[in-house]
């Protein structure tokens, strides 16, 4: 039959228990069940036939309770009760399963209770908030990962570098026939010229239709005397048409070649000096 005190007497102070921890201030106890981890009489699940705890499973709480009746059945001496995840139902349910228990059991088991609450909190917080992975690499890794970057890179600028000289001597005509030039870098070429088409159409199609003011230029002397000048020759061209048509009229024929400018009017006057009348009757 079980007899608390002699468990007590054998795994407490006196003789070796594997679930005691002992250190320069006090003794812990690493079993389980444990209400408080302490080691002493009233916190030992192992001497005290009626005992209760709380546990946490993945993140859910639960109520175990050992009584007397079942010690001599193993594999049924906890009774296990899950516990509402409100808090003030938990607290209700481990007064009504623990209502005629000791004082001690059931304020450490909703003390238990409250600190495992406290801590499934934080950690819901800490797995929401973003953390920092630390991943180690290895220089050997990153130096190889950098020497093929490199030779992709090359590869890719001779790539386009070849594309493009092919492309502009399919331009440039020196090629009759395509021959086995790869048929998509061909079409990916028409589709730029299609775009670029596209693009500038679509340029002209907006500015239709679109009203701009335009400031006025500023008329310099310089450009007034070239008026002048202008107005000048129409002046003069209009004189040659009218000799012209005066010529068409009187039935004469136009003579072929450039126009001659008729020369202005000019009269001549001729004096003759006479000997006087007196010196000639003096002289007979």
């Amino acid at each position: 039959m079980q007899h608390d005190d002699v468990i007590w007497d054998i795994v407490g102070n006196k003789q070796f228990c594997s679930y005691k921890v002992k250190t320069k201030t006090q003794s812990f106890c690493r079993n389980e069940y444990n209400i408080t981890g302490l080691c002493n009489r009233s916190s030992c699940p192992l001497a005290n036939s009626q005992y209760a705890t709380i546990r946490e499973e993945k993140g859910q709480c639960f109520l175990y309770m050992k009584a007397i009746e079942r010690a001599a059945f193993p594999s049924r001496l906890w009774e296990r009760v899950k516990l509402s995840k409100n808090y003030e139902k938990a607290l209700e349910q481990i007064d009504e399963n623990l209502i005629y228990w000791p004082r001690f059991i059931r304020h450490k088991c909703k003390q238990r209770f409250t600190k495992i609450t406290q801590y499934l909190i934080r950690i819901r917080k800490l797995t929401l908030k973003r953390q920092r992975k630390l991943v180690p690499l290895s220089q050997k890794v990153e130096r190889r990962e950098k020497r093929r970057e490199e030779k992709a890179l090359i590869a890719a600028q001779l790539d386009n570098a070849i594309e493009k000289e092919l492309l502009e001597r399919l331009k440039q005509g020196t090629y009759e026939d395509i021959y086995n030039f790869p048929v998509h870098a061909f079409d990916k070429a028409l589709e730029k010229q299609g775009a670029e088409s596209e693009s500038e159409s679509s340029e002209d199609e907006e500015d239709v239709g679109q009203v701009e003011y335009v400031e006025g230029d500023e008329i310099d002397e310089s450009d007034l005397s070239d008026f002048e000048a202008m107005d000048n020759l129409e002046e003069s061209e209009d004189e040659q048409e009218m000799e012209v048509e005066s010529s068409k009229s009187k039935g004469k024929t136009p003579v072929k070649g450039p126009v001659q400018r008729k020369r202005a009017f000019v009269e001549i006057e001729y004096e003759q000096e006479t000997e006087p009348a007196a010196k000639g009757s003096s002289s007979t």
